[in-house]
C-alpha cells in the first residue's frame, strides 16, 4: 500500500511526540528562554540564558515537558552545542529546541573578516585572525569562488601514482606559492581535491594521503574493476587548478595565502569592500545529538559551517556520493566500512526518535545533516537546504553488516526543499542513505544539483554486501529536477540511484525531469538500478527528458526489480537481472497523459507543483532517410523514441541524415541527440521548404553534438537535415522536431 504523505509527514511525529503517559498529560511544559547575548542561569524571557546554560537547566527539568526558545538573531558558535543522554526526554517526555514564536534564531558557525585595504589591480586583501584557514568565502551573503584556471588536459597534466606532469605548461612551476594551490579532478562519478605539496621541473607532487587514495597505488581505492581513478584510463583532465594568486582574474573570486595569512579578493560590481559583510566558515559542528532520544529540533537556521578536511593532507579523494577516503591505512574490503562522510552542520549518532524539523540550512561548507551510528525511528522534515558545498542529507553508514543495535531504520526523510548542493564537492548527491532499513524518502523536493538527486544503498556486489542491513526502503513522490548538471563534469548515476540487494524497496510516484540533459557522454539516468540492486519495485513514476535511461538494471547479478506502470517519454533496453520485469510503462509519450500529470504535480515538498509537459514531435511521423546506412544503423532509429539506438552514416564527406515531415510546418524547436560514441561533430541542421534546400535557413553547430543540442527557430519547414560541414560519420540517437 502506498504511503501517504500525512503518514510519511505526521505519522512518525506524532508517534514521537504524544508517547507521554496519560497520568502526566496534563502537566504544563517547562519552558526556558535563550538569546545570542544570553547569560546567567534564569532562563527566563526577560533574562534568557546562553544555549549551553538553557540545555543544563532543561537537565534538572522531571515529570514534565521541556521546551528551549531562541530568540531571533546570530548565535555565533566557537564549538558545536552538545547533547547528549542527559539532554533526552524522560518518562514518556520529550525535550524541544525550537525557535521563538517569530524569530529567526540561526547557528553560526561563521566569522568575519575585517579591515579589507584595496590593492593598485582592483583587489582588495583582508588578514585572517590566528587559527582561521578561508576556504569558502561569502560576501553580502553571496559566495565567492576560489581563484581557479582552466582545465589542463591529460596529454599535458599526465597523472602517475607518484603525481603529476604540466608544472611548465600551466605556469604553476613559476607561481609565487604553489604549495597553497589545489588540483581538482573528476572522474566520472568520482571528485579529487589534492593539495600541491612540491614542484620539480615539469612534476608536481601532492599531500598524502589524499594522492595515493585517489590514485591507484592502494587497494582501498575501490573495487578491482574501478577505472575513475586519476591515473585510470578514464582519467581525461584536471578539471582546474584553483587558490593561486596567479589566477585571481575573474570578479568573485578569491585566493587564500598561507604565508602571509590574508584573503584578497576581487569584487562583483556593485561590492563595496568596506561596507561589505564578509563571512568565512570556521566552526565545523554547530548541533550534535549524541545518544539523545526524545528530541525535537524545529525552526532553527544553520549557517556558515565548515568542513575542515579537505585542507588537511587527507584532502578530498571522493568515492562516491560525497564520501571520501582518509587515512593511510585499512582493509581493502570495498564493501564500504572504511569511507567517511562530510562534516554536517547538524550530526545526531544513535539517535532515537529525534525530529528534526522546519530548519533551514544555508552557505555551508560542508553538508546539512547526518543521521548515523545507528540513528532510528528519526525524522528530517519540512526543513531547506540551499547553497551548500556538500550535500544535504546523509542517512545511516556504510557497514554492510552492523549490530541491530547500530543498524539505521525507520527514519524519514521527508518534505524538504534542496537546491543548489554540492557546489564545491560535485560528487555530492541530495539525499543518501547507506545501508538503511525502513527508511522513507518522500515529497522531497530538488533541484539544480551536481551529480545524482537521491542515492540508497551501498556494496557493489561485494561478498559482505550481498545479505546486508538493507531492505524496505520506500523513495516516493519526490521531485527531482535539472540533476547531474552537465556544466559539472559528473557522470555515471542518477536522479534516483541505488546499491545492493534491499528486499522491498519501493520507488514509486516520483517525478523526474532534466536528468543529465543536455549530457556530453551517453550516461545520466532517471532511475538507475546500479551494481547488485535487487528486488526493488519502480511503480507510477514520471521520468522525462533523461540524457540516457528512463531506468536502468544492467548487472545479470542485480534481480528480480520489476518496472511497472510508469511514464516516459523514451524507451529502455529489458532490466538485466534474472527475474526482472517491465510491464504496463507508458514509453514514448511526446505528450504526457492527465493521470501522469497529476502524479508529477503532487510530487514534492509543496504539492501541486508545475510540470513542464513534453512537446508533440513531428519527426516521428516524418519520412527519415541518410546519405548512407553503416550496416543495421538505419536513419528510422533516430526517430524509433529510444535513446539507446544510434543511426550511422559511412564516413563521407558532407554526410546527412533528413526527416521529410510530409508537409510545411512551424518548426520551434530542434534536439539533436548524439548518439552513443558522440559521433556527430560539426554540423549544419538545415530547414527548408524545399526537397533541393535552396530556400534554406542554416544554423551550424561547433564541436559535437549533446544529448540533446537544442536549437530554438522559428521557421517554416517541411525538410529538415542535419549535415556534416567536413568528412564523417552522422550517428545519432534521437531527433526531435517540435511545432
Amino acid at each position: 500500500m502506498k504511503l501517504t504523505s500525512l503518514a510519511v509527514a505526521l505519522g512518525t511525529t506524532a508517534a514521537l511526540l504524544s508517547a507521554a503517559p496519560a497520568a502526566q498529560a496534563g502537566a504544563a511544559p517547562r519552558t526556558l528562554h535563550a538569546a545570542p547575548h544570553g547569560s546567567g542561569s534564569a532562563c527566563s524571557l526577560g533574562h534568557p540564558c546562553s544555549l549551553q546554560d538553557a540545555r543544563d537547566a532543561a537537565r534538572t527539568v522531571r515529570g514534565r515537558d521541556v521546551r528551549v526558545e531562541l530568540a531571533d538573531g546570530t548565535y555565533t558558535m566557537n564549538g558545536p552545542l552538545e547533547l547528549g543522554p542527559a539532554d533526552s526526554g524522560r518518562d514518556g517526555h520529550t525535550v524541544t529546541w525550537a525557535a521563538a514564536p517569530g524569530a529567526e534564531p540561526v547557528l553560526s558557525g561563521g566569522r568575519a573578516l575585517t579591515g579589507w585595504a584595496g590593492n593598485p589591480d582592483g583587489t582588495w586583501t583582508a588578514e585572517a585572525p590566528e587559527n582561521i584557514t578561508p576556504r569558502q568565502l561569502f560576501v553580502d551573503g553571496v559566495r565567492a569562488v576560489r581563484a581557479r584556471g582552466d582545465s589542463c588536459p591529460a596529454a599535458v597534466c599526465d597523472a602517475t601514482q607518484e603525481g603529476m606532469t604540466g608544472a611548465r605548461a600551466t605556469g604553476i612551476a613559476h607561481w609565487a606559492r604553489p604549495t597553497d594551490a589545489e588540483a581538482v579532478i573528476r572522474v566520472r562519478w568520482r571528485a579529487y581535491h589534492c593539495r600541491i605539496t612540491g614542484v620539480s621541473g615539469d612534476v608536481m607532487t601532492f599531500a598524502q594521503p589524499c594522492w595515493a587514495n585517489s590514485a591507484s597505488g592502494t587497494d582501498r581505492t575501490g573495487p578491482a574493476w574501478d577505472t575513475t581513478t586519476v591515473d585510470s584510463t578514464r582519467y581525461s583532465e584536471v578539471s582546474f587548478f584553483e587558490n593561486a594568486r596567479e589566477l585571481l582574474d575573474e570578479p568573485g573570486e578569491f585566493v587564500w595565502d598561507s604565508g602571509a595569512r590574508t584573503v584578497t579578493y576581487l569584487p562583483r560590481a556593485g561590492e563595496n569592500m568596506r561596507r561589505a559583510r564578509t563571512v568565512t566558515p570556521v566552526t565545523e559542528n554547530l548541533l550534535t545529538l549524541d545518544g539523545v532520544h526524545d528530541v525535537r529540533v524545529t525552526g532553527i537556521g544553520f549557517a556558515y559551517a565548515a568542513y575542515r578536511q579537505p585542507s588537511t593532507d587527507d584532502g578530498y579523494a571522493g568515492t562516491q556520493a560525497g564520501l571520501t577516503l582518509t587515512g593511510a591505512t585499512g582493509p581493502a574490503d570495498h564493501a564500504g566500512r572504511h569511507y567517511t562522510k562530510p562534516a554536517a552542520a547538524l550530526t545526531v549518532r544513535g539517535g532515537r526518535r529525534v525530529v528534526v524539523d522546519h530548519a533551514a540550512f544555508t552557505r555551508l561548507g560542508g553538508a546539512g545533516v547526518v543521521f548515523e551510528h545507528g540513528t532510528q525511528d528519526s525524522t528530517l522534515a519540512r526543513s531547506r537546504f540551499t547553497d551548500l558545498s556538500s550535500g544535504a542529507a546523509y542517512i545511516g553508514d556504510t557497514e554492510p553488516l552492523p549490530t541491530a543495535e547500530l543498524t539505521g531504520a525507520r527514519n524519514t526523510v521527508s518534505h524538504n526543499t534542496i537546491r543548489r548542493t554540492g557546489v564545491e564537492y560535485t560528487d555530492s548527491v541530495g539525499i543518501w542513505a547507506g545501508y538503511e532499513a525502513e527508511t522513507v524518502i518522500d515529497h522531497n523536493t530538488l533541484d539544480d544539483l551536481p551529480y545524482s538527486g537521491i542515492s540508497v544503498g551501498w556494496g557493489w556486489n561485494q561478498p559482505e554486501a550481498r545479505n546486508s542491513a538493507l531492505r524496505d526502503n520506500r523513495i516516493t513522490d519526490n521531485r527531482i529536477t535539472d540533476v547531474m548538471r552537465v556544466a559539472y563534469d559528473q557522470h555515471d548515476g542518477g536522479a534516483v540511484y541505488t546499491q545492493g540487494a534491499q528486499p522491498g524497496t519501493v520507488i514509486s510516484g516520483n517525478y523526474i525531469n532534466r536528468s543529465a540533459y543536455g549530457n556530453t557522454e551517453r550516461d545520466g539516468n532517471g532511475i538507475y538500478l546500479d551494481e547488485q540492486s535487487s528486488h526493488i519495485a519502480v511503480t507510477r513514476n514520471v521520468i522525462t527528458r533523461v540524457g540516457y535511461k528512463w531506468v536502468s538494471n544492467w548487472a545479470d547479478y542485480g534481480v528480480d526489480n520489476h518496472a511497472t506502470g510508469n511514464w516516459t517519454d523514451t524507451a529502455a533496453p529489458a532490466l538485466a537481472g534474472t527475474g526482472s520485469t517491465m510491464t504496463g510503462n507508458r514509453t514514448g509519450l511526446d505528450l504526457l497523459p492527465a493521470e501522469a500529470l497529476q502524479v508529477a504535480s503532487a510530487a514534492g515538498a509543496g504539492g501541486r507543483g508545475d510540470v513542464e509537459q513534453l512537446r508533440p514531435d513531428l519527426a516521428r511521423t516524418a519520412t527519415v532517410t541518410q546519405s548512407s546506412t553503416d550496416g543495421t544503423a538505419t536513419a528510422a532509429r533516430a526517430t524509433d523514441g529510444d535513446t539507446t539506438t544510434d543511426t550511422r552514416t559511412l564516413a563521407e564527406p558532407g554526410a546527412w541524415w533528413q526527416a521529410d515531415l510530409g508537409t510545411v510546418r512551424r518548426v520551434g524547436q530542434i534536439e539533436v541527440w548524439n548518439n552513443s560514441s558522440m559521433t556527430t561533430a560539426d554540423f549544419d541542421v538545415r530547414l527548408a521548404t524545399q526537397a533541393d534546400f535552396s530556400d534554406a535557413t542554416t544554423v551550424h553547430v561547433t564541436g559535437r553534438a549533446l544529448r540533446p543540442t537544442v536549437l530554438t527557430t522559428d521557421t517554416e519547414a517541411r525538410f529538415v537535415r542535419i549535415e556534416l560541414t567536413g568528412t564523417g560519420r552522422v550517428a545519432l540517437s534521437h531527433v526531435l522536431v517540435h511545432p
